[in-house]
């Protein structure tokens, strides 16, 4: 059989061995993405499911969620303050305990400790919580390590940092960047160098576990080694790389790491996010309960990470609960954590190394197809892809740089076409199938569409028009807002 025929696509997906989890999930249609109001879907939708290959950014709803958050609704409906203590249904924990047994169900996901995982507060504000403790800057080191593309927040968050220290961030923040400029990777080898070239007066790194431009899946294990070698610290950003490849966050001895709930963890726009601190960093000496060497790590504390069993004491004394727990500030949101818990709930069908397994298989049928096509074939290319062909080295994620002037064009045709995938200006297409609910056919069938668009674009029949969107903003401005 032709391997890249539709028929060998629909056989790879019979032999999927997580091919029925697709169904947990609601996938939108045609009718669903054009509709321009909410308004209950109609009952019998005769358009096709949309191809969404945008699981990088937002991932799908499980089906269960909303029965999730019904039950969650009901039983603060009917118990009020005491569905902090009441289990409501063996789905449903008491509000109290909620955090706790997320934490439980998702330290699989990032191979850690239960007692190493706490969900709460957003993906930069616990990049602040973190670097307040592991930033302790000295008079020798003083310096924080980030890549130089670092997603904004990220680079916000650092910058912000060593200001308030009264460092300045022309000094004090190292900024890797590619060997190459031809190239938007970062080898490992110039990584390691980077950390020599500064290991005397750096204090602290900050990478991220999949580069959100380039889709890279940077070497954990080995980077994280070497930084502990040369007496760093070393924290990880792993809003890309949670759900999406397989972690072993404890075994590599990572210091902490940080990521968002919302992307290939389906747990709804903006979720609550996830935290890890090694059990070393979470120690709390009991007896002498101070802050310090003696006692536990520094940090920004809250009552929600003071000792459970002094809690409700209203002492003045803060004693925090030991491992990550003992980081939380405020009581998390139980709203947030259920459609979190809906999730996990679907992982728990599965494991993270089937998921890892399919994800290699589907990206790297994505990759085969696009690599023997006549656009990318051409002496002229139309497009070339930025992410490391070496599945060790990527996610699910692919990116895809068009050459300049398509972008908007190739966009428009699979809008209309109902393929749902995300760009980064100027010229970069994010491709991201998800291997829970996405499909070796929705493969082949997206390349179909992306090829014609590309064919189209680059002969200059497709047409953009910059329509009036909203009063005194044209269509440039829009997509800029968006």
């Amino acid at each position: 059989m032709d391997k890249f025929s539709r028929k060998h696509a629909q056989a790879l997906d019979s032999e999927d061995p997580l091919k029925d989890i697709r169904e947990q999930f609601i996938i939108p249609t045609k009718t669903d993405l054009q509709r321009k109001q909410m308004v209950e879907a109609p009952k019998e939708d005769s358009t096709r499911s949309c191809i969404y290959f945008c699981g990088n950014s937002l991932g799908l709803q499980p089906r269960r969620t909303s029965e999730r958050v019904r039950e969650h609704l009901e039983a603060w409906a009917t118990k009020g303050v005491t569905g902090h203590f009441v289990e409501y249904g063996p789905n449903l924990p008491p509000f109290l305990h909620v955090d706790d047994v997320a934490a439980r169900k998702m330290a699989p996901i990032v191979g850690a400790l239960p007692s190493e995982i706490a969900l709460m507060e957003t993906l930069t504000a616990n990049i602040h919580l973190m670097l307040a403790s592991f930033y302790r800057p000295t008079e020798d080191r003083y310096r924080i390590m980030i890549e130089g593309k670092a997603f904004p927040s990220d680079h916000y968050a650092v910058e912000s940092h060593l200001k308030h220290h009264g460092q300045t961030p022309e000094k004090a923040m190292v900024l890797i960047e590619p060997q190459d400029p031809a190239s938007a990777t970062l080898d490992t080898t110039h990584i390691l160098n980077m950390i020599d070239a500064y290991a005397a007066t750096t204090a602290l790194i900050l990478l991220p576990g999949v580069q959100y431009y380039t889709g890279q899946y940077f070497d954990i294990q080995a980077i994280t080694a070497y930084a502990h070698s040369r007496g760093i610290l070393i924290g990880w950003d792993l809003a890309h790389a949670a759900g999406n490849v397989d972690l072993l966050l404890h075994d590599w001895d990572v210091d902490f790491a940080v990521w968002c709930n919302y992307k290939y963890l389906n747990s709804g726009p903006g979720s609550i996010a996830g935290l890890f601190v090694h059990e070393r960093h979470g120690y709390v000496n009991v007896e002498t309960g101070t802050c310090g060497e003696d006692g536990y790590r520094p940090r920004l504390s809250g009552w929600w990470g003071g000792d459970r069993s002094t809690r409700f004491q209203m002492g003045n004394k803060f004693v925090p609960i030991p491992g990550a727990a003992g980081f939380q500030v405020g009581n998390p949101s139980a709203l947030a954590l259920t459609t979190v818990l809906a999730s996990l709930e679907v992982f728990s069908l599965t494991s993270m190394t089937a998921i890892r397994r399919k994800s290699i298989a589907l990206t790297g049928y994505l990759t085969d197809l696009l690599l023997q096509s006549r656009n990318h074939r051409l002496s002229d290319k139309v497009y070339s892809i930025l992410t490391p062909l070496d599945a060790a080295q990527r996610g699910a994620q692919l990116s895809v740089k068009l050459k300049p002037g398509l972008l908007e064009k190739v966009l428009k045709v699979l809008e209309e076409e109902a393929v749902v995938v995300d760009e980064r200006k100027p010229d970069v297409i994010r491709i991201a199938p998800a291997p829970l609910y996405n499909t070796f056919t929705e493969v082949w069938d997206f390349v179909q569409v992306f090829e014609a668009a590309c064919r189209d674009a680059h002969a200059g029949t497709v047409q953009c028009t910059d329509n009036v969107l909203l009063e005194g903003q044209d269509a440039k401005g829009w997509n800029t807002i968006k």
